[in-house]
């Protein structure tokens, strides 16, 4: 490996942690409670504060700090639910029902600039929309007869940029044009997390750190939720605990939630400083960037505009995000060769949660209510789907909603662990990238 990539200062461990790590919480763990979550990212604080605004008090327990996990890892885009409307759902749940689940989705991102403006939280937020660049002309052609019912069932435009004018959208001659939508936004995630656990602390929501759940097991009309740190009793359970649902040596705090998930490392670099001119001219109007590929690249200026920080599935093995690190700089050379004397300050990785059927998911199993499955653009949906659960659990939804109590199907042996065919499947969409290239 050459070290020579790396900076001086190089850290494994997040760049938004440098302004927003997740602080520590010496809270004591209560022997009672109305509503227990498990699960101290989006979903289960976005939760804990609906809850709270209808008069029930949560208790909000995370294995590690609340805000740990992908909350305060990822890559800062706010997705109007584009990859939901994007989806070929018509086969499965038909033209009308298609609909419904996309605009379903297409609600998180009006919800999040709601939340996030009601609650006052500092979190560097500009709507910015995105570029979603085409990596073969097939895939523009797909892109184009999306684009409309995406603008639709959004509410903001979106529009095919050709590749004679992608420079309009992105410092590359990569790839062959692409859609530019409007639903999109930045965000900075770990400043969101911080600010959002604050909320559902003021509200009155009670947050304790390093508590793992061993099991729930039913206890009269309620629960009994044995950890690591005792028993709490509880009226109703919500799991909200999505690509860290599976832990192969310590358990799931709900296994059958964990069968339907398939947890999956994203990893990201940030480079050293390059300077606002060189942002503008990789970033021109400083978009959101995640491609067509199977084995997708994610990028974007970070919100100081001095950085790139660049983003993928740099390996479907475990492996450390140092030793990925070099896997996602040459591919963001690939796009920007000016980039190729630039090194890397800050390399980390954190789970995302994919499902058999591509959508998210809320419901209840034996009682224990969950919400997981955001296929990698949790910002807004894990927000959202955390206030739709928290309406269920209080009896105050007043509509249906369309993501509420669908199949969520598993697959036969699975237990939640991907590691022994996920190596063999990364492989297999690496060659079909590689060849669809080749054929364009």
């Amino acid at each position: 490996m050459a070290l020579s990539i790396f900076a001086d200062d190089f850290a494994e461990k997040p760049w938004w942690w440098e302004a927003a790590e997740s602080v520590a919480r010496a809270g004591d763990l209560p022997d009672s409670a109305e509503v227990v979550i498990v699960g101290g990212g989006y979903a289960g604080l976005s939760a804990a504060l609906t809850l709270r605004r209808l008069g029930i008090t949560p208790v909000v327990i995370d294995a590690e700090r609340i805000g740990w996990g992908a909350s305060s890892r990822n890559g800062g885009m706010v997705s109007g639910g584009l990859k939901v409307a994007s989806g070929a759902l018509e086969a499965t749940h038909g033209k009308e029902g298609a609909r419904r689940l996309a605009e379903a989705a297409a609600a998180s991102f009006p919800f999040i600039e709601e939340t996030i403006a009601r609650e006052g939280i500092e979190c560097d937020y500009v709507r910015c929309g995105r570029y979603v660049p085409a990596w073969t002309p097939k895939h523009y052609a797909g892109l184009e007869a999306k684009a409309a019912f995406v603008a639709e069932v959004t509410g903001l435009p979106t529009r095919m940029v050709p590749r004679a004018e992608q420079h309009t959208m992105l410092g590359s001659d990569l790839y062959h044009g692409g859609m530019a939508a409007a639903a999109t936004g930045s965000i900075h995630p770990g400043k969101y997390a911080r600010g959002l656990a604050a909320a559902a602390a003021k509200a009155g929501a009670i947050l304790v750190d390093g508590v793992r759940v061993k099991e729930t097991l039913p206890d009269g009309d309620g629960f009994r939720v044995v950890t690591d740190r005792g028993e709490v009793r509880t009226k109703a359970v919500l799991v909200a605990t999505n690509g860290y649902s599976f832990d192969k040596a310590k358990g799931s705090a709900m296994p059958w939630l964990a069968r339907r998930l398939v947890p999956l490392a994203s990893y990201i670099i940030a480079t050293e400083e390059l300077g606002e001119e060189v942002i503008e001219r990789l970033f021109p109007g400083r978009r959101m960037i995640s491609d067509t590929k199977r084995v997708l690249n994610y990028f974007r200026p970070s919100p100081d505009g001095k950085r790139v920080l660049w983003g993928g599935r740099a390996s479907f093995r475990s492996q450390t995000a140092t030793d990925a690190a070099p896997v996602l700089r040459a591919a963001m050379v690939a796009c920007f060769p000016e980039l190729e004397k630039v090194r890397i300050t800050h390399a980390w990785c954190g789970n995302v949660a994919f499902t058999f059927d591509t959508l998210p998911h809320i419901g209840v199993e034996k009682g224990v209510h969950y919400a997981a499955g955001c296929q990698g653009s949790g910002v807004a949906m894990a927000t959202w789907l955390g206030h739709r659960v928290a309406l269920k659990m209080a009896g105050a939804a007043n509509e249906p909603f369309a993501l509420d109590g669908l199949n969520f199907p598993t697959r036969a042996f699975y237990k939640g662990d991907p590691s022994l065919v996920l190596p063999v499947i990364g492989e297999w969409y690496r060659l079909r990238d590689k060849l669809d290239r080749m054929a364009a």
